[in-house]
């Protein structure tokens, strides 16, 4: 039986998010959040090997307690428990101060044997989450994992595939091994009406940091985090380009060359 973990987050629907260009904030007001879209390659991934293998899958996420409904739609399509870690002291937090506080709350829910991530998340989009998890765990690495082709519980090994640039490597890998998931092979389920209720009235567990035994306030939040951003802004755009069409090659070349020389 695996113990598995997928961890997951709450993000702001980038595609309605605008920036305030006297301040370089984002203006969150009125944008929905959603659960990360790759995240949900990865709990798919977590549950189809649940399905195959048995076993028990936990989705834990850190944020405010709006993160929960996010939760709750992972509890839909197939996770079996879920945990929220919430608390004001986890604010401003950078990748290395979440996957720090994410390990020390998983301490306390039993040793993993498989650990999902999506490949990034859509509103900070580093990709690091994964290796640090992986780093923090001690568990073997598969980034850009696109399937997973065995498992033997016995051994504690796992055979998968993962994606290159030029191709598709094979691999085996040593539990406990953390996989960052591509979406090519596990296009997340729609959950049925009846899970989706069900989901509505599950226990959700909520850690705050006074929950979590010998974490280290200087490693959390803001205190924790050597990545800063002292600005945000969107790229400028140039002037738009102009089609050359002047009826012949020749007529072509020397509009353009007209056109260069009114630059010099």
């Amino acid at each position: 039986m695996l113990n598995i973990l997928v961890c997951v987050k709450q993000v702001p629907d980038v595609n309605l998010v605008k920036i305030d260009p006297a301040t370089g904030s984002l203006i969150r007001a009125g944008v929905p959040s959603i659960l990360n879209p790759l995240d949900a390659f990865a709990l798919e991934a977590a549950v189809r090997t649940r399905e195959q293998y048995g076993g028990s899958v936990t989705c834990i996420t850190m944020g405010p307690d709006m993160a929960m409904e996010a939760l709750r739609e992972c509890l839909a399509s197939g996770a079996d428990r879920a945990v929220l870690l919430s608390d004001r002291a986890f604010a401003n937090a950078d990748t290395l101060a979440t996957s720090y506080v994410i390990f020390s709350a998983a301490k306390l829910l039993g040793e993993f044997d498989l650990i999902f991530c999506g490949k990034e998340s859509l509103d900070g989009a580093t990709g690091q989450m994964g290796a640090q998890l992986a780093e923090r765990f001690g568990a073997s690495l598969v980034s850009s994992m696109s399937l997973i082709k065995s498992i033997d519980p016995e051994k504690r090994t796992v055979i998968a595939e993962r994606e290159l640039e030029k191709g598709v490597e094979t691999c085996e890998a040593k539990f406990p091994c953390l996989f960052t998931v591509e979406k090519t092979n596990y296009r997340p389920r729609i959950p049925n009406l009846r899970s989706w209720r069900a989901s509505r009235f599950a226990e959700i567990s909520k850690f705050t940091s006074a929950a979590i035994p010998g974490l280290d306030p200087a490693q959390i939040g803001d205190p924790g985090s050597p990545t800063k951003v002292p600005r945000t802004y969107p790229p400028v755009t140039g002037e738009p380009g102009m089609m050359i069409e002047e009826g012949s090659t020749d007529r072509n070349v020397e509009k353009l060359l007209c056109l260069l020389g009114d630059l010099l």
